[in-house]
């Protein structure tokens, strides 16, 4: 595959982070922008709980824009045609107490002060929460490979840089008072002002009016708690700016080309585009994401912890099965709990696997094109390895340490393995041998608790005694197609009086394993081994 290929196949394909990259590349048709310097990706944190996937699964949808707009352009990251920061908005004052911290009491007596002023109730050594929250961000960037910039918002304001865009936002403050007043509640104007000065007594965010004495040279005059006038610099960290207001002026300071949000900032979306405007800036290009519902359908929040947490999804899937979960249509709401990941684990392998067989626009619109390139798997041009495949499925793989109970160790389900691969050695199969301490895990916390098996009926049990007899003629080494055609025949045997296929099956799940769903029994007969198969056989017979 040449560049010329990929980038003609890339500006005509249909998957959505193309079509996101399209307009950016109306935007900047040479795909650089007219001073040359980097388009410019941005995604934005704010860091006043534990970071969770909806934090994380916007740096990746961003950065498979990133990546697909660098194949439109015929760029590689290492040419340096794009950049990504990752921005944590930690000069934000701490409206509530976040449920899911410690040291609560801690954290009460500083509501209201910067996220970046407030001591760590982790205890850990961080200088503040906020360098904890966004220590713990970056940690699990890093653990996958991102190509990113992180930026502090305490930084930039601590430091200067955004003090020429503050001038700009105290020069317009007028303008921009004329944006957001109409979108307020009466009571809320009457204390509305774009710049939040920092209290000199009390340290905390104020929400009051604000006179600009000198935009030039930054100087506000504001009432303090303690009810005096105060004049002072709302530059260096002295002031920050209400929330819509500051994103629009980010935009501003940056020069940000691209940037998604969830369906909750739509109206935020709008108001800082217009402020960026009046800046004299530009609204960057993005995409309005569906948010993640937890098990109940409720909106996952930072400061409740419902819904996963990064970690508790790596306890129990592949990284990449976490990437492919968070991939498809990002308008479309999506439940995210422990259920989703099995499937998530095996979908990712199916596609995967298809992926060197494929035509290039087939190629563009899998999702493990996507989900290999954002992760460095190989260059735009280049075509994904063959062979990826996982020689078991995460699904197979629970079914057999669920038979094994939740005593099962690492060293005892690859001993099962060998009956179906083999080189069984974990050295052969590192991505199998990780799903292998993550199925042990489900296993223990999800399946072995529900799994109940009962006893067969007449009929039932005259199917198993058929089963086991067919079994009983097999050589130990039978294929498992071999094996699910002899169990097809005896379900499809009217004789033992199933409806239909699924009866069988079911029939199998439940007094086998103990489950309602299940695998193709013939590649877990296969796996479990006929001798250990025929036991289980025995046992459900001897409830009948």
């Amino acid at each position: 595959m040449s560049m010329e290929q990929l980038i003609e196949a890339a500006r005509v394909n249909k998957a959505w982070p193309f079509q996101e990259a399209q307009r950016l590349l109306k935007r900047y048709p040479d795909g650089v922008k007219p001073d040359g310097s980097p388009v410019l990706f941005e995604t934005g944190y704010g860091p006043s709980g534990l970071p969770h996937i909806g934090t994380f699964q916007e740096v990746l949808r961003t950065t498979l824009v990133r990546r697909a707009f660098e194949a439109m352009i015929g760029a590689k990251p290492e040419d340096g045609k794009t950049r990504l920061v990752a921005f944590s908005d930690d000069m934000d004052g701490l409206r509530k107490v976040p449920d899911n911290v410690p040291n609560q009491e801690l954290l009460a007596k500083h509501l209201g002060k910067p996220l970046s002023r407030i001591p760590d109730p982790f205890e850990k050594g961080h200088e503040s929460f906020a360098h904890h929250n966004n220590t713990m961000l970056r940690e699990f960037l890093d653990r996958f490979g991102f190509d990113y910039e992180f930026v502090a918002s305490n930084d930039m304001y601590n430091s200067g840089r955004f003090d020429d865009a503050l001038k700009q936002v105290l020069r317009h403050n007028q303008d921009i008072l004329d944006i957001m007043l109409p979108t307020l509640r009466e009571e809320r104007r009457q204390t509305y002002s774009p710049v939040l000065p920092i209290s000199p007594s009390t340290g905390r965010v104020l929400q009051v009016p604000v006179e600009i004495v000198d935009a030039d040279t930054g100087l506000v005059r504001f009432t303090d708690e303690d009810g005096s006038q105060v004049e002072q610099s709302a530059l260096g960290g002295m002031a920050k700016l209400q929330w819509k207001v500051d994103w629009a002026m980010r935009w501003y300071a940056l020069g940000v080309d691209y940037e998604m949000s969830g369906k909750d900032l739509t109206d935020s979306v709008t108001q800082s585009g217009r402020i960026v405007k009046v800046l004299g800036g530009r609204k960057p290009e993005g995409l309005i994401y569906e948010l993640f519902l937890d098990e109940k359908g409720e909106k996952i929040s930072k400061s409740k912890g419902n819904g996963l947490t990064i970690e508790e999804w790596l306890t129990y899937g592949s990284e990449e099965s976490l990437g492919f979960y968070i991939f498809p249509n990002p308008k479309s709401a999506k439940q995210l709990h422990v259920g989703v990941i099995p499937r998530a684990v095996d979908d990712y392998w199916q596609f995967r696997q298809r992926l060197p067989e494929q035509e290039l626009d087939k190629q563009l619109g899998n999702p493990a094109w996507h989900l290999l390139r954002a992760n460095g798997g190989f260059e735009a041009d280049e075509a994904p390895g063959a062979g990826d495949s996982l020689p078991v499925t995460y699904g197979l793989l629970l079914n057999l340490v669920g038979v094994l109970g939740a005593g099962a160790s690492h060293e005892q389900v690859w001993s099962y393995l060998g009956n179906y691969i083999h080189d069984a050695d974990p050295a052969h199969h590192p991505e199998l041998d990780v799903l292998v301490d993550k199925a042990l895990a489900y296993n223990r916390d999800f399946v072995a608790p529900t799994l109940k098996k009962r006893a067969p009926s007449e009929n039932e049990a005259a199917a198993l005694r058929a089963l086991d007899d067919v079994l009983a003629g097999l050589d130990p080494e039978t294929p498992a197609e071999d094996i699910q055609t002899q169990v097809y025949e005896i379900g499809k045997n009217e004789e033992f009086g199933f409806g239909n296929l699924r009866d069988w099956f079911k029939a199998l799940y439940e007094t086998l394993l103990g489950s309602e769903q299940g695998p193709r029994m013939g590649s877990f007969i296969a796996l479990y081994g006929i001798a250990n198969s025929r036991k289980l056989i025995a046992e459900a017979l001897a409830n009948a």
